[in-house]
């Protein structure tokens, strides 16, 4: 992610990009350190311990908190109730995925993680429409990668999990190469060219198909078991953000 923003923010000041002013570069960093260290810092320490397609349950909430911090904290949109519901089914959903199950015992604190990595990733989302920002917006996105992703690597290596480069194999670093570039300057400059031009909760919804990804992906290559108990809490969730989009485009 560091080299994804530096990479991406070399070239836009080469091609004259306009630098951000001081006051753009602090609120950059808070970005930085909301949508990456904290969302990302949490979800990769908890999925050590939490199954992949339950942690993509978790962070589908994505939509519902961001709705949640616009509605109730920011008053960007107007107090709906027919919202209110669908926000409440879907945390239902997270309840039922978090309740003890004998066929799959979830660890509590992982679980806890990912959702408050995953309100610091919406936080961040919805403080992107009311800071002052720089105008370009793959700027932002280099500058608030940047930040986050030097971050994220001084806790890195304050934990001890910085490893030499010769023990990087020809496939890491080919992942690594997908990762800067399609995940990261490619996905996450479109993420933020959509926030500029759109509602946040309608941005957001891409955390729809994450879940149904996860889960299927999960079961057939990693051998994690897929429970009523899951599935459940799963289809509360999506069901929720099915219901939000619904009303959002009726509004439209």
């Amino acid at each position: 992610m560091f080299l994804a923003g530096l990479i991406l923010l070399a070239f836009l000041w080469m091609r004259g990009a306009v630098r951000p002013t001081r006051q753009e570069w602090r609120n950059l960093a808070l970005l930085g350190w909301l949508m990456f260290v904290v969302d990302y810092g949490a979800l990769f320490w908890a999925e050590k311990y939490v199954p992949s397609g339950i942690a993509a349950v978790l962070s589908a909430t994505v939509p519902l908190m961001t709705i949640a911090f616009e509605m109730f904290l920011f008053r960007l949109q107007p107090f709906r109730w027919s919202l209110v519901a669908a926000v409440l089914l879907g945390f239902g959903g997270v309840g039922i995925l978090m309740l003890p199950d004998p066929r799959q015992k979830l660890p509590l604190i992982p679980c806890v993680a990912i959702l408050l990595g995953t309100a610091g990733w919406c936080l961040g989302t919805v403080l992107s429409r009311k800071l002052v920002l720089p105008a370009s917006r793959p700027v932002t996105a280099g500058g608030s990668m940047m930040i986050g992703g030097a971050t994220l690597l001084l806790v890195s290596g304050a934990f001890g999990e910085l490893h030499p480069w010769p023990h990087i194999s020809r496939n890491a670093v080919l992942a690594l190469a997908y990762l800067i570039l399609l995940g990261s300057v490619l996905a996450f400059t479109a993420y933020v060219w959509l926030l500029g031009r759109m509602p946040a909760s309608k941005v957001a919804s891409y955390a729809y198909v994450n879940p149904v990804v996860a889960v299927a992906l999960g079961y057939f290559a990693a051998g994690e078991p897929i429970t009523a108990h899951v599935m459940a809490g799963a289809a509360m969730v999506l069901v929720s953000v099915y219901l939000i989009l619904r009303r959002g485009r009726k509004a439209a």
